[in-house]
Formats: C-alpha cells, structure tokens, sequence
C-alpha cells in the first residue's frame, strides 16, 4: 500500500463546488492542479469524494449507475482541484450520450495539461473486472500517471481484501509496467482518507506553478469522424 498516514494530514479547510464541462473545451481555465477521480458505476466514487471533503453532500450521491454525465471541478482549500469524472461503463443513457461522454473523458485525461493524478477507483469486493484492466491499460499506454483507489473494504475481512488486491495486480502486469500507487479505503470506517491527503499533500509541494496553457500538451479539442462505439466494449481507444 502506498504510505503510512501522516502524522498530520491535510486539512481541508474548505471544499467548494467550481463548474461543470460536457467537454476539454468548457473546462475552466485554471492554473491550479488537478487530481481526478473515476471509476465504475456503483463504485462509491461520489461517497469518496465526500469523505475526503468531510462534506456529506458535495458530490452527489446515488444508486442510479451513470449519474454523474460531466467533468465535476470542486476547489479545495484554494489551493489545488478535485475532479469528479463520470464513470465508464453505464448504459441508463442514450447511444450519443455515451459516445459524447467517451470522448470527454479521453480527451481531458490525454489533454489536460495540469492533471497530477488519476485516481482509479476499484471495488476491493470483486475479482479483477475487464472493464477495470482496460481502462487501466488505456492509462499506461497514454502515460497518464494514476494510483489505485481500492473501495468498501469494510464490506469484507482484511484477508479477502489483500487477496483481490493482489489478483488485480497480477492481472493488470498481464497488459502494463505500470506499478502505481495503492491505497485500500472505507468510506463507513474512514480508512485511507489520511493516506490519500497525505498522497496529494506531496505532489502539491512538487507542483510547479507555471502556466499550463502554455505546455505543449495542451492541444485544442479535436473532431473525430468516427469516435468509438462504446458498445464495441473499448470505449477509450
């Protein structure tokens, strides 16, 4: 697992809801940086989120799979931003708005030039899932730095946990080099929040405060004739 919880985390001092994008082209203009989020649906993103704010009712929290359709931007303590991406996998919306939602996400993760991290949340109660070593794949193959966000590991005993941890990471050596970081979480018990804090806490302190508009990563929105077919089951190729 990645880091003991410091002694003394962030503080969040405040947590405060910025904008939200349908695409990298409506995404504000901010040189603050960015640490986004992700995951399945039903992941318990949104309840994430909310802990680490320790603000019940920032990120909206719901049984419906696919709530979450835009890119979620919440300032936190003036300092850096926490994105809320929607999840990858749902099918309760219409044909376009998948493919619409697809390319959102590919292209801020590929594009945004002050993202830190991605945050890849996985449910600690499931074997591996495809769709989680996709996705994942996608991320070392684009060079997306990321850390491993393993949820509701209060759902289960300690030893059933370190087991899916260690089978999903046997499975994502199958696809990728990558070895990220990992923290194992609880929304009910609080677990990892210290952690992940902590965890952001060190990459601000290396985060250099040039304007990333001007990072040759930064590339205008493009349009794609053809934009994948999430059907097709690689939504973010």
């Amino acid at each position: 697992m990645a880091g003991a919880a410091a002694a003394h985390p962030m503080k969040i001092k405040s947590a405060t809801f910025h904008t939200s994008s349908p695409s990298l082209a409506a995404c504000p203009r901010s040189a603050l940086p960015e640490f986004a989020f992700i995951g399945r649906s039903n992941v318990g993103k949104s309840s994430l989120i909310n802990l680490l704010a320790e603000k019940k009712d920032l990120a909206l929290v719901s049984d419906l799979p696919g709530k979450t359709k835009l890119i979620n931007f919440f300032t936190m303590n003036n300092t850096w931003s926490l994105v809320d991406l929607p999840g990858y996998g749902y099918a309760k919306v219409a044909k376009t708005d998948r493919i619409e939602f697809n390319t959102a996400v590919r292209d801020y993760l590929g594009q945004r030039p002050n993202l830190q991290r991605v945050f890849a949340l996985i449910d600690s109660r499931l074997e591996p899932q495809e769709m989680d070593l996709k996705f994942i794949h996608w991320l070392g193959t684009n060079e997306v730095p990321f850390a491993l966000v393993f949820t509701k590991i209060d759902k289960q005993a300690a030893q059933h946990t370190r087991n899916t941890i260690d089978k999903f990471k046997l499975a994502m050596a199958q696809s990728t080099a990558a070895q990220p970081p990992i923290f194992a979480t609880s929304t009910t018990t609080k677990t990892g929040r210290s952690e992940l804090l902590a965890f952001i806490e060190e990459s601000l302190k290396t985060h250099k405060q040039a304007n990333p508009f001007t990072a040759p990563r930064m590339m205008a929105e493009t349009n794609r004739a053809n934009p994948v077919d999430p059907e097709d089951g690689d939504e973010l190729e």
